[in-house]
């Protein structure tokens, strides 16, 4: 058929390359959203919503937002945030630990 030539697979979609692209590009994400937010509450501007930093993290971005969380010192005295980003991101760690070398 003329369609198999042109046919897209899962594959190459979701090969490495693409999957560490994807992943650079959201931790730049959640690096920089922590960056605009502590400068706009120094600012007293608008803020990014909290729940936009979790699903950003939740997403695959928590080395940034944890990252960005203690380099420009915000959000650390929130339990919220100390707990539940690497609580996400552990979680995140281990279902990808569990899909690639145990469930087969």
């Amino acid at each position: 058929m003329i369609f198999e030539e042109n046919e897209i697979r899962l594959e190459d979609i979701f090969s490495v390359q693409n999957i560490v692209i994807y992943l650079i590009i959201i931790n730049v994400i959640g690096f920089a959203i922590m960056f605009i937010d502590k400068q706009n509450a120094k600012k007293g501007k608008w803020r990014i919503p909290e729940k936009v930093i979790f699903i950003v993290t939740a997403l695959g971005g928590g080395i940034g937002t944890i990252s960005g969380m203690y380099a420009f010192r915000h959000k650390t005295q929130k339990l919220n945030f100390t707990i539940g980003l690497p609580f996400i991101t552990i979680l995140e760690i281990i279902g990808v630990l569990y899909f690639f070398f145990i469930y087969k």
